[in-house]
C-alpha cells in the first residue's frame, strides 16, 4: 500500500548549462526501470518524474539520481527549502563576478592586442620583429589564461558532455575557445621557431594571427549572455516571488488567553490566531470572532475587498483592511491555499507543453549537428585553398554562434511567465500542456448549478395580499421556514435578515414531506409549500395562481402560504444566476467558441435561465442527470476540442473526459483536481480570460520558436562563410556577442507577456489558425487514492448489427462521481461490453453487449475495483 502513496516526485539539478543538457538528462531518466514519464525544466533547473503503478518509489529514486550523475549532472529529492531557494536568482550575481574578473584581463588583452590598429601606443619591449614579437605573444597568453581560468566553468561541463557523448552549449563554447587558444600557443611556438632559424617572415606571419583576444572574447561575451539571460530568467519568477514575500513570517496566537508571537511554521491546525488591522492573515482559517472586510487581490486579482465575518473563511496572505478578526488555523504549511498556488505554478514550468516537443527533439541532435557542420566547414575551406587561419575562423565561428539555447528556452520561459500571470489574475493552470490546450478550445459546456448561476437558491420575487403586505408575508414565512432543514427554507431566512425582519417562531410545527410546512403562532395556524398543499386550507385567488404560473414559467419555484385559513401570498425562489454570467458567456462567443449549457432541470427552466445570459434553447442542455454530463462532452468533442466548467463532485467525470477540465474555485476539492484549470474566484469571466492569456502564450511560443530556428538557420551558414563571394565574413567575436543576444531576446520577448491583461476584451475574435490534431487525454488518478478517474474510453465499435443485449448490475459501495468512473472503466475494458451507463445514486450499472458475457466476469471485474456486486439481472 505505501508504495503506491507516491505517483510522481520532483527533483533538483545541477550542472545542465542548455537545452540539449535537459535532453540528455530527460533521455538518460527515461530509460530507468520504474520511470513512467519525466520533464526536466532548464528554467528552474528541476524534473518533474512520475512513477509508474508498481514502482518502488524509493529505490527508484536511487536509480534515477545514479543515472543523472553517469550522464555528468547532479540530482536529489526537492524539498520544501530546495523549492523555495529555487525561486532566489542567485545565478546572476555569481556570473556578474565572473564577467566583472574577465573584463579586468579583457580590455588590457584587447589593448594590447588590437590597440596599436587605431594607433594606442604599445610598450617598447613589444614592438619590433625580433623578441617584441615573442613578448607581444606571450603577454596575450598571460592574460587569456586567468580569463580561461575564471571560465574554466565551460570547460569542465563541456569535457564531461564530451566524456558522456552528451554534448551541449558549453562543449561548442570551449571547443571554439578552446581551438583559439591552441591556435594562439601554436603560434608562440612558430613565432620562436622563425627567431630561432632567423625568419623574420615567419615571425611577422604568426604576430598577426594569435588569436587570444578571440579566445577571452568569446568566453566573456557568452558570459556577459549568460548573466543577462539568467537575470531575465530571474524576472520570470516575479510574479510567485511576489506572492511568497506576502505572506507574513509570523503569527499572534492565542494560547492560555495570551497573546503569543509565534513564526507561522508554529502555528497548527486547530489554533486561533488574531489579525489585526493592516496585517497579513497567516494561514487559512475560519473567523470565530469579529467582522472586517479582507483584500484578497493577492489570490484572486480582485480589487474589490471581500466582507468577514463569523463563519467566513480567510487564506493566507490577503490582508485584513478594518477590523480585528480572530480565526482557526485550518490549512497551515504547505496546504494553504497559498502554497498551492505557488506549487501549481511551479509544477506547470516543470511540464512540458505539446509545442515544446518539436524544439527537444531538435536540441537533442543539435549540437553533434554544429560539431559536424564546424569540421566541415574547416575542412571545406582548407580544400577550397583557403589558409589555415581563414579556415579556422570559420569553424569557430560556427562552433560559437550556434545557439541551442534559444531553441530550449522558446516555450519554457513562455510557460512560466504566463502561469505567473494566470496566478495574479487568479487563474491557475496544473501544466504547461493545459496552459497550451486551453487557447485551442472550440466548443465550452457550462454546468448549470454553481457555474452560470450562484448555486445558491435566493428569494426573487414576493407577491402578497391586500390583507398581508410583503414585509409581513416574508416575515410570517421566516417563522414557519426557521424550524425546516429545506435548502428553500435557508432562502427565505437569509432574505428575512438581509431585509432585517424580526419574525417569531411558531409552535406546534409539522412538516408533511413532499408537499409543505404547517404551524401555529398567536393561535393562528400558517401553512406554506405547494400549490395543492395549500388548498387542502383554502382556496388559492386566481391573481395568486396567476403570480405562481408566471413565476414557474420564469424557472423561479413558487412557495404558496396561508394564514387562519386564508391565502396569505406567494414567494418565489430560485438559483440566481450571477452578474458576469452573461457578460462572461458573450465574451466566449466573440472569441469564436460555441456555449452550451448543461442542466437537470426541466426544459422551460432551462430555456429561460439560457435566455437571460444570452443562450437560444439549441445551445441548452436540460434533464441531463450528473451520470450523463460525460457523455454530452463525448458527444460535442465530435465537433472539436471542449473545455467542460464545473464545480461539483459530480462533474469530475466530464471534466476529465474534456480536453480541458475548468473547475470553479469554490468547488468540491475532488473536482479541482480533476480539472487542468482552476478559477480561484469562482467568476465565470476568468474562462474567456484563461483562453485569451492561453492564446497570448502560444502566440508568444510560436514566435519564439520561429525567432531561435531562424536565427540558427540564417547564421550557422553566415559563420561558415557561405556569403564570402559577396564579401560577408563574420569574426568569431562578433558570433560569440550574436549566440549571447539570441538567448536574451528569447527571454525578453516572453517577459513582454507580463504587460498581457487577461481580462481584457478590447482584442477578442476568433483564432485566426486551426488547433494541431488532438492527442488522447493522459489518464489521471484519483486524488482520493481510493478509485481512479480517468477518461473513459471510446466506445467499441465492434456491435454486431441489430440491438445489443443488455445487464443491469446492482452494485453497493459507490458513493461519487469517481466510483461511477471506476466502474465503468472496468466494464468497458471487458470483451464484449460495448458501454456501461453507471449511477452511484441508483447503485446500478447497465450494460450493453455486443455479445453475451458471463455474470461471473461482470461481477469480478466490479469487486476487483473494491465494490460488492449483489445482484445482475438480465
Amino acid at each position: 500500500m505505501q508504495r503506491n502513496q507516491i505517483s510522481a516526485q520532483r527533483y533538483e539539478i545541477t550542472g545542465m548549462s542548455c537545452a540539449a543538457c535537459a535532453s540528455h538528462v530527460e533521455k538518460a531518466v527515461a530509460a530507468v526501470p520504474g520511470v513512467a514519464s519525466v520533464a526536466v525544466s532548464l528554467l528552474t533547473n528541476s524534473m518533474q518524474v512520475g512513477y509508474a503503478p508498481d514502482a518502488d518509489p524509493d529505490a527508484t529514486a536511487k536509480r534515477i539520481i545514479n543515472a543523472v550523475d553517469a550522464a555528468g549532472y547532479g540530482a536529489s529529492l526537492a524539498t520544501a527549502e530546495s523549492e523555495n531557494a529555487e525561486l532566489e536568482d542567485t545565478e546572476t550575481p555569481r556570473l556578474k563576478k565572473r564577467l566583472i574578473a574577465s573584463l579586468c584581463f579583457l580590455v588590457p588583452l584587447m589593448y594590447v592586442s588590437m590597440g596599436h590598429m587605431i594607433g594606442l601606443p604599445l610598450p617598447p619591449f613589444m614592438e619590433g620583429h625580433g623578441s617584441g614579437a615573442l613578448v607581444f605573444g606571450l603577454v596575450q597568453l598571460a592574460l587569456t589564461l586567468p580569463v580561461c581560468w575564471i571560465n574554466r566553468a565551460f570547460f569542465i561541463s563541456g569535457w564531461k558532455g564530451i566524456k558522456t557523448r552528451a554534448p551541449g552549449m558549453d562543449t561548442l563554447v570551449a571547443m571554439g575557445a578552446g581551438a583559439a587558444l591552441a591556435y594562439g600557443v601554436f603560434a608562440i611556438v612558430m613565432i620562436c621557431v622563425g627567431l630561432a632559424n632567423d625568419d623574420m617572415t615567419l615571425v611577422m606571419q604568426y604576430r598577426h594571427d594569435l588569436y587570444f583576444e578571440s579566445a577571452a572574447m568569446i568566453l566573456t561575451l557568452i558570459t556577459v549572455g549568460k548573466t543577462l539571460e539568467a537575470y531575465s530568467k530571474g524576472k520570470t519568477t516575479d510574479a510567485l516571488k511576489s506572492l511568497m514575500k506576502l505572506a507574513p513570517q509570523t503569527a499572534c496566537v492565542l494560547r492560555g488567553g495570551e497573546q503569543v508571537t509565534v513564526p507561522v511554521s508554529e502555528v497548527a491546525v486547530g489554533d486561533l490566531f488574531l489579525v489585526r488591522p493592516g496585517e497579513s492573515i497567516p494561514v487559512d482559517g475560519t473567523v470565530t470572532e469579529g467582522i472586517s472586510t479582507v483584500n484578497e487581490a493577492a489570490l484572486t486579482g480582485e480589487s474589490m475587498p471581500v466582507d468577514k465575518f463569523p463563519g467566513s473563511p480567510v487564506s493566507a496572505a490577503t490582508i485584513n483592511q478594518n477590523g480585528a478578526l480572530t480565526c482557526r488555523a485550518e490549512r497551515v504549511g504547505q496546504d494553504t491555499t497559498l502554497s498551492q498556488v505557488i506549487r501549481l505554478v511551479r509544477d506547470a514550468a516543470a511540464t512540458k507543453a505539446p509545442l515544446a516537443k518539436t524544439a527537444d527533439k531538435v536540441s537533442g541532435i543539435f549540437v553533434p549537428t554544429v560539431i559536424c557542420i564546424a569540421v566541415a566547414t574547416f575542412a571545406i575551406w582548407l580544400l577550397l585553398g583557403q589558409t589555415f587561419t581563414f579556415a579556422l575562423a570559420r569553424g569557430i565561428s560556427v562552433l560559437v554562434i550556434s545557439c541551442p539555447c534559444a531553441l530550449g528556452l522558446a516555450t519554457p520561459v513562455a510557460i512560466m511567465v504566463g502561469s505567473g500571470v494566470g496566478a495574479k489574475n487568479g487563474i491557475l493552470f496544473k501544466t504547461a500542456a493545459s496552459l497550451e490546450t486551453t487557447g485551442y478550445t472550440d466548443a465550452v459546456l457550462l454546468d448549470k448549478t454553481g457555474t452560470v448561476t450562484t448555486g445558491e437558491p435566493s428569494v426573487v420575487k414576493i407577491v402578497g395580499t391586500r390583507n398581508v403586505p410583503e414585509k409581513f408575508l416574508l416575515s410570517m414565512a421566516a417563522g414557519l421556514e426557521l424550524r425546516s432543514e429545506h435548502p428553500l427554507a435557508r432562502a427565505i431566512l437569509q432574505r428575512a435578515e438581509t431585509d432585517k425582519l424580526s419574525y417569531t417562531t411558531v409552535t406546534d410545527f409539522e412538516a408533511v414531506p413532499g408537499k409543505g410546512l404547517r404551524g401555529k403562532v398567536a393561535g393562528k395556524v400558517i401553512a406554506g409549500g405547494n400549490a395543492d398543499f395549500i388548498r387542502e386550507t383554502c382556496a388559492l385567488p386566481d391573481d395568486l395562481q396567476q403570480a405562481g404560473a408566471e413565476m414557474s414559467a420564469d424557472g423561479i419555484t413558487p412557495l404558496y402560504f396561508s394564514l387562519a385559513g386564508k391565502a396569505a401570498g406567494v414567494i418565489g425562489v430560485s438559483d440566481v444566476v450571477k452578474e458576469s454570467s452573461a457578460s462572461a458567456i458573450a465574451q466566449m462567443q466573440a472569441l469564436g467558441l460555441q456555449v452550451v449549457m448543461l442542466t437537470g432541470d426541466n426544459a422551460a427552466t432551462a430555456r429561460h435561465i439560457g435566455a437571460t445570459v444570452g443562450l437560444d434553447a439549441d445551445h441548452v442542455i436540460a434533464g441531463v442527470l450528473p451520470a450523463g454530463k460525460e457523455a454530452e462532452v463525448r458527444a460535442l468533442q465530435k465537433q472539436g476540442r471542449v473545455a467542460m466548467v464545473g464545480d461539483g463532485i459530480n462533474d469530475a467525470p466530464a471534466l476529465t473526459r474534456a480536453e480541458t477540465g475548468i473547475a470553479i474555485g469554490a468547488g468540491a476539492d475532488v473536482a479541482l483536481d480533476a480539472a487542468d484549470v482552476v478559477l480561484v474566484r469562482s467568476d465565470l469571466a476568468d474562462v474567456p480570460a484563461a483562453v485569451r492569456l492561453s492564446r497570448a502564450v502560444v502566440r508568444n511560443i510560436h514566435q519564439n520558436l520561429f525567432w531561435a530556428f531562424f536565427y540558427n538557420a540564417i547564421c550557422i551558414p553566415l559563420a561558415a562563410g557561405v556569403f564570402t563571394g559577396f564579401g560577408i565574413t563574420l569574426n568569431p567575436m562578433i558570433a560569440s556577442a550574436a549566440m549571447s543576444l539570441s538567448s536574451v531576446c528569447v527571454v525578453t520577448n516572453a517577459l513582454r507577456l507580463n504587460t498581457f491583461d487577461p481580462r481584457s476584451a478590447a482584442h477578442d475574435a476568433p483564432p485566426k489558425r486551426k488547433a494541431p490534431v488532438r492527442a488522447s487525454a493522459p489518464e489521471i488518478p484519483c486524488p482520493t487514492g481510493s478509485c481512479p478517474v480517468q477518461p473513459a474510453p471510446e466506445n467499441k465499435t465492434t456491435q454486431t448489427e441489430g440491438t445489443a443485449m443488455k445487464k443491469t448490475i446492482h452494485i453497493e459501495g459507490m458513493m461519487c462521481g469517481h466510483c461511477e468512473a471506476t466502474v465503468k472503466k472496468a466494464l468497458e475494458a471487458l470483451d464484449g461490453v460495448q458501454s456501461a451507463e453507471v449511477s452511484h445514486e441508483k447503485g446500478t450499472a447497465v450494460v450493453a453487449l455486443t455479445h453475451d458475457v458471463a455474470d461471473a466476469d461482470l461481477k469480478t471485474a466490479v469487486e476487483a475495483r473494491d465494490y460488492t456486486v449483489t445482484g445482475i439481472d438480465a
